[in-house]
């Protein structure tokens, strides 16, 4: 066997008379990777019943109807009962385990250069488990609420077409229009007193609206804050101004211009979208103990389900073709 010696002061940048040069870093990591969306954090948080979290619906009040006039000297009254059905969400787990190996954690220590990369890591661990969260809220691959078909959640937007309220804005139709009168649908409801609260869609649908006002009626559309520092924009609405609220994990198909993109938004009532969990809304942090190889292991555990209740008279899934 023939060794071969490599010579590694290659390391350095540059070796000369009265300098030897090497290689430093800046001690910031730069991070603007995407973190959270705002679906997940306007959202209720409930309290789970159990497993699975139940709840009841009632979707008609004790109404005699037409039967119910009847001649006033000749009373007989028509018996009545209230229509309530039981519904049930199941709780999904969402786990992440980050190692820190013993003798990496202890060079780092020593180099003193990097020197909040543990806590970083660890706090991004949290963030990357949310970010799944906030993912699955939309678009979790189960497909049922009763007899659950996967791991993941019966994501909002499966949840509210499956509830049947879809309607399609053609290529040459009007976005805002279409919106417009969708609400207008919503609002003149003689079943239900629904009161949608917001307008979710990826940005690009949304400068699609922004575009069109501008074009068509030469108008900017107003703004309003819905979180600490967050502001968007408004569409005036039968049900009020309602917030445009950019949504990255809303997902659209195709290249809009083409004629055969598929961009969705949502119409929805917030007050009647649920996170239901166990324990904690928080993900949860645990220590396990140190085992042989001495690596300090961290998991990330998160319990709940997200429910979409009314989804067949409260929320609205409406397909923009561009």
């Amino acid at each position: 066997m023939t060794a071969n010696f490599l010579d590694i002061h290659s390391a350095a940048d540059f070796i000369g008379p009265g300098a030897i040069e090497l290689p430093m870093y800046q001690t910031e990591i730069t991070d603007i990777v995407r973190r959270r969306g705002l679906f997940g954090q306007r959202m209720k948080q409930i309290p789970a019943t159990g497993h699975p979290s139940r709840f009841f619906e009632e979707i008609g009040i004790p109404s005699p109807s037409t039967s119910g006039f009847v001649d006033p000297r000749n009373i007989v009254a028509p018996v009545v009962s209230p229509t309530r059905v039981e519904r049930s969400v199941p709780l999904k787990a969402l786990v992440a385990q980050l190692n820190y190996n013993l003798f990496d954690i202890e060079l780092g220590t020593q180099q003193k250069q990097f020197a909040y990369l543990q806590a970083k890591d660890l706090v991004d661990t949290i963030d990357g488990v949310m970010r799944t969260h906030d993912i699955g809220l939309w678009n979790g691959a189960d497909t049922s609420l009763s007899t659950p078909t996967s791991t993941q959640y019966y994501g909002a937007s499966a949840q509210i077409a499956a509830g049947g309220n879809t309607t399609t804005i053609g290529t040459g139709e009007s976005i805002v229009d279409g919106l417009k009168s969708t609400v207008a649908q919503m609002v003149a409801s003689s079943g239900y007193a629904v009161r949608p609260t917001a307008i979710y869609a990826n940005p690009v649908l949304l400068d699609l609206i922004d575009r069109e006002m501008k074009s068509e009626f030469n108008v900017v559309l107003s703004t309003k804050e819905i979180g600490a520092g967050f502001t968007v924009k408004t569409l005036s609405t039968q049900a009020g101004d309602l917030p445009l609220i950019p949504e990255w994990a809303l997902s659209y198909s195709g290249i809009p211009g083409s004629g055969s993109a598929v961009l969705p938004a949502y119409i929805v009532t917030e007050d009647l979208i649920e996170y239901h969990w166990l324990s904690d809304p928080s993900p949860r942090v645990f220590q396990l103990g140190v085992p042989g190889s001495l690596a300090s292991q961290y998991v990330v555990v998160k319990f709940g389900g997200v429910v979409v209740k009314g989804a067949n008279y409260a929320h609205y899934q409406v397909l923009v073709g561009r």
